[in-house]
């Protein structure tokens, strides 16, 4: 009885393995398969288009003057030129590039090994309105307060920040051609 159970049970699974594999196919049907579109972005755009075409304005003159400022003008004739023809140097008097040198003033609060501590105090002084930064000089992160203009108010600032971080900073002079 074993051998008509097993024959019996080996052609119940060959029927069913057979259905399993071969009526999904049969029933259905052509498959369709999705493709998704993409649009390319051409590498280069077609010669045919028409390119847009902008007026070239002339500039207005302003009739306004500018204020007189301490500058010296030479004149020489030069001896290739024409008769006509003068040459005109304008140069600057050097009191007025050393005024804009030194017209600016920052407080150097204190300069530390560790650059993460600096960035810590630059952003709890920012968050009480002072308008710090830091550099990174010789190993050391400094940490400095400005530039501002005004002396008077850069040494106010002096003595808070001495009362909010305990350090004595130094009043410098702001240098923006070499900072």
């Amino acid at each position: 009885m074993a051998s008509r159970f097993q024959s019996r049970l080996v052609g119940t699974v060959v029927l069913v393995a057979l259905g399993v594999i071969i009526l999904p196919d049969i029933l259905d049907g052509q498959k369709s398969h999705y493709k998704e579109e993409v649009a390319s972005i051409p590498l280069k755009p077609d010669v045919d288009q028409e390119t847009e075409q902008y007026q070239i304005l002339e500039p207005e003159t302003d009739q306004l003057s500018l204020p007189d400022s301490p500058v010296t003008v030479k004149e020489n004739t030069d001896e290739k030129a024409s008769d006509d023809a003068v040459s005109v140097q304008v140069q600057t008097s050097s009191s007025e590039a050393d005024d804009f040198q030194s017209s600016g003033w920052i407080i150097q609060l204190m300069a530390l090994k560790n650059s993460d501590n600096a960035q810590k105090l630059v952003a709890d002084l920012q968050k009480r309105g002072y308008q710090a930064h830091t550099k990174q000089e010789n190993g050391y992160t400094r940490v400095i307060i400005g530039p501002d203009v005004s002396k008077s108010k850069m040494e106010r600032q002096l003595a808070e920040l001495e009362k909010i971080t305990g350090a004595k900073g130094q009043l410098l002079k702001f240098k923006p051609l070499n900072p």
